[in-house]
This record gives structure tokens, C-alpha cells and sequence, in this order.
């Protein structure tokens, strides 16, 4: 069975934004545009029945739509840069879903995640980058922002089996639902008798 992660998807105009982080650090290996994600929650390798129960158990999720929008940059690993990602905005309803997410995953006693959950959006992954070469690439980039964006749903995504990395499939999506308008009042029919004061 290929590598279960779920995750929410970038937009194009945002992934364009992002391609532009592109170059201009030596050692950089550069996730190509259309595999851009922000990961929820990793689920790892697992056997066809428990994929089918997630995917099952992930019908229960029932979220609102939210907007998120991409802020700053910065990198994994201090000492020995691994991995360069853009930040994502604080957002309740961003970690209320995740959380939500989570539990489920639990409940079906899947493995747990050891990293404390993180937003972000991996850009590149590193090999010999040099720290102070990771230090100037990041200080140049500090102001990195785009625009708000919609996110309308989540989407239980496969890697390749083992080893992982894209290209990545969508094997199921899951929408959030739009906030609903307050329906106006409703006006009498122009023929209907306008209600008096009861008389004695």
C-alpha cells in the first residue's frame, strides 16, 4: 500500500508565489510546483483495511471553510539544515480541524506522529547546505507573504510506497463546508391583511 499522509492543497496563484522562492542556495533540492502541500496529518504505510477505515473515518469531519495565507520563511534543522518551508498564518480553525483529524487517527490506533504539529509548506530539501548560506537565502526572503487564501477541503494523499516523495495522487477528497448567510426576512405578501390590535 503507498504512504498515507492527509494534507490540505495549495492553490495555483499561491504555488506560483512560492515557485519563486526558488534558487539561490546552493544544495537545494526544490519541491517541483505541482507538489506543494501542507501536511495535516502523517499516516505512514499502512495495509488496504486500515486505509479503508481512515478513509471511512474521515467522512465524520464536519469543519467549516477558513482562510490561511502563507507568511515567512525558515528551515528544519539548526545545526544541519535539512529542509527549507514557507510559514502559514495562525488560524483556530486550521488546528481545529487538524486536531480533530488527529483524534481520529487514534481512535483507529494508527501510529502515532512524534513531531509536534507544525504548519508550513516545504519548499526544498537540503543536502550540504552551508548554515550561513541557509542564514542570508531566509534573511533576504523575511518578508515573504501572499494572499489570503479559501480552503474549501482536505484530501488523504498516497507517496510513493517505502520510500515516499512525490509525484503524490489525491486518493480521496473531503469538502469544508461554506459559511451559510442569514436568510432575510420575509416580507408579507402585498395582498395579505396587515395584523391589527385585537378590539373588544
Amino acid at each position: 500500500m503507498p504512504r498515507l499522509f492527509i494534507a490540505l492543497e495549495i492553490p495555483k496563484e499561491v504555488a506560483l508565489s512560492l515557485s519563486l522562492l526558488r534558487g539561490g542556495l546552493h544544495g537545494a533540492r526544490w519541491i517541483d510546483v505541482e507538489n506543494y502541500h501542507m501536511t495535516l496529518r502523517f499516516v505512514g504505510d499502512v495495509d488496504a483495511p486500515t486505509a479503508d477505515e481512515l478513509i471511512h473515518a474521515l467522512d465524520r469531519v464536519q469543519r467549516p471553510q477558513f482562510e490561511l495565507s502563507l507568511i515567512g520563511m525558515g528551515s528544519f534543522g539548526s545545526k544541519k539544515p535539512h529542509s527549507l518551508w514557507a510559514g502559514v498564518s495562525a488560524s483556530p480553525e486550521l488546528l481545529a480541524l487538524q486536531a480533530e483529524i488527529e483524534r481520529l487517527c487514534q481512535r483507529l490506533r494508527l501510529r502515532p506522529d512524534p513531531r509536534k504539529f507544525t504548519p508550513h509548506i516545504t519548499v526544498a530539501r537540503l543536502r550540504g547546505a552551508r548554515v550561513d548560506d541557509v542564514v542570508s537565502y531566509l534573511s533576504a526572503r523575511s518578508n515573504f507573504q501572499t494572499a489570503p487564501f479559501t480552503v474549501s477541503r482536505f484530501v488523504v494523499m498516497s507517496a510513493r510506497e517505502s520510500v515516499g516523495g512525490g509525484p503524490y495522487v489525491t486518493e480521496e477528497a473531503y469538502p469544508l463546508h461554506a459559511a451559510f448567510a442569514t436568510p432575510p426576512a420575509m416580507e408579507p405578501a402585498p395582498d395579505a391583511p396587515t395584523p391589527s390590535a385585537r378590539t373588544i
